[in-house]
């Protein structure tokens, strides 16, 4: 395998695990779509915590760019084995005492920095069976313990049956435009959404100060055998604070599959009208939703108004592609 490929291929592992819904927040804060890794903790960071962990020196957390620097296979190897925030929250913060509350994504760096310091260089949330109270180095320390938190996520994978997710196709969402959204920061706001299925999420670009703005971008998401409804979400993006939720929906593609699969092949048919997901008080459509044959593709327009939120609408296309295509 030459470097290119390997690179890419590396790149492509990476990018499966960010994709992971309890990836896309800061481990430490929960700050939104973290660009930073600490490669030998196993754990997706923010700016700002990226800042203290650096400050804690290499032997104990390793920290990378996700897209910046090169990662290599032992690196990417040791990220997914232990499995992403979640997993190693589990073991990191096992034990926080009550009353300790975690830093947030508003927080000052001096709070980061305590709680940073306490999770991962004083140990002080771990399961006593993990905490390492030797003598021994730092460097030998740190080794000690990356060792026995391995050993602990691997005791808990191997008593856990490997569930294997079989796919029926590729839905893609055309992102087409938002009207009339609502107000998050003093005149307008900086939306972006954000589409949930499964474990998947993926998001758009941010436009700024738009409360009509238009992507006409194209997201993909991969449909599991049970599959649910995929999950809506626009979001205002803040620079130094937490992002304003701007409503949310839920999107029914059952229809939409349905539909493709009993008429098969659509490039044997015309255009035409082969389904329909129909407005109801129990869904967030604006009006009934077609699902319509269109030059040899399944395509469904859908018109979404935004819920728990005052107002605003979001105008989508989604199109099945089935595995063999």
């Amino acid at each position: 395998m030459s470097r290119v490929q390997r690179i890419t291929s590396a790149n492509g592992r990476l990018k499966n695990l960010m994709n992971q819904t309890d990836n896309r927040i800061c481990a430490d804060c929960g700050a939104r779509d973290p660009k930073w890794a600490s490669a030998n903790i196993g754990v997706f960071i923010c700016l700002k915590c990226c800042g203290v962990h650096r400050s804690l020196g290499a032997r104990i957390s390793k920290v990378l760019s996700v897209q910046l620097d090169e990662w290599s296979d032992e690196d990417i190897d040791a990220m997914i084995e232990v499995g992403g925030n979640s997993s190693a929250n589990a073991i990191y913060e096992a034990y926080i005492p009550e009353g300790y509350s975690k830093p947030g994504p508003d927080s000052t760096h001096d709070e980061r920095s305590r709680f940073i310091r306490s999770k991962y260089e004083l140990q002080e949330f771990l399961k006593s069976s993990l905490r390492i109270t030797s003598r021994k180095s730092s460097a030998s320390i740190q080794s000690s313990f990356s060792t026995k938190i391995l050993d602990s996520f691997r005791i808990k994978s191997s008593k856990e049956p490997e569930t294997v997710v079989e796919y029926i196709g590729l839905l893609k969402v055309k992102v087409i435009k938002g009207i009339n959204l609502a107000i998050r920061d003093m005149m307008t706001s900086d939306p972006y959404v954000v589409l949930t299925l499964g474990k998947q999420t993926i998001q758009t670009a941010v436009i700024k100060s738009n409360l009509n703005p238009v992507w006409n971008v194209e997201l993909m998401l991969s449909v599991p055998q049970n599959f649910g409804p995929v999950k809506l979400q626009v979001y205002d993006y803040d620079t130094f604070s937490a992002d304003d939720i701007m409503g949310e929906a839920e999107i029914d593609i059952q229809p939409l599959i349905t539909s493709a699969m009993a008429y098969g092949d659509p490039e044997m048919f015309s255009n035409m009208q082969i389904g329909k997901w129909l407005k109801s008080q129990d869904n967030a459509l604006i009006e009934d939703s077609i699902v319509n044959i269109i030059d040899g593709k399944v395509k469904q327009q859908v018109s979404i108004k935004l819920q728990n939120v005052e107002c605003g609408e979001i105008y989508l296309q989604l199109e099945w592609l089935p595995l063999d295509q």
